[in-house]
């Protein structure tokens, strides 16, 4: 999993609540099974007309957020199914962190496995953070810090789950994280192990 430390860059403005895994990426596509390129279908309805050519209207389709690292929505983001494939989709096309007043539980949960990271604000903060990236401004995000800045705001601070904001900035996966906390437990256990059941660790003659 790729780190996460600091992020800059536009923050796509996409004021609409309840977008699901289906709208981020629609369920056609997921006898798709290789995940390189995935970024390709992110919002496909929303980005591209029948005969898949670009929809000017839509926010990813714009200059200057055609490559915004960072996408600000409305409440309850990426509910719906529990495609991981949603997250994958972001991920391939260059976002790296979604700023919501609510997510989807499962969509939430499955940022954090792929390093992408989801905050969590109140509704008036998320207004005005969508305000200011509806102005095209830059922004800053510090896992490290846990800080949002952006040019016409002061900083703002977020929460997130220590364990998770340990493993993004690692890039740990979750069998990092267990090494991580009980690493000298396993090792001590293998150990003790080693000693009371030698036999286990035998090395297999050839016959």
């Amino acid at each position: 999993m790729m780190k996460f430390d600091r992020l800059a860059g536009t923050a796509a403005p996409l004021p609409e609540e309840n977008v699901d895994t289906d709208i981020i990426f629609p369920a056609r596509f997921l006898l798709i099974t290789e995940r390189h390129g995935l970024g390709r279908y992110a919002f496909h309805d929303r980005r591209f007309d029948a005969q898949g050519a670009e929809i000017a209207s839509f926010v990813l389709n714009r200059t200057p957020w055609r490559d915004a690292p960072i996408l600000i929505a409305g409440a309850n983001f990426g509910s719906g199914s529990s495609r991981e494939q949603a997250v994958w989709t972001l991920l391939g096309h260059g976002i790296r962190c979604v700023i919501a007043p609510s997510f989807g539980e499962i969509f939430h949960g499955n940022c954090f496995r792929n390093g992408v990271l989801p905050i969590v604000l109140p509704d008036a903060i998320v207004a005005s953070l969508m305000a200011s990236a509806q102005g095209g401004r830059s922004f800053v995000v510090d896992l490290d810090a846990q800080v949002i800045a952006s040019e016409n705001l002061p900083p703002l601070t977020f929460a997130v789950d220590p364990e998770q904001r340990l493993a993004l900035l690692n890039g740990w996966d979750e069998t990092d994280l267990i090494l991580n906390a009980r690493g000298a437990e396993i090792a001590a256990f293998e150990n003790r192990q080693h000693r009371v059941q030698p036999w286990l660790y035998e090395q297999e003659t050839a016959a």
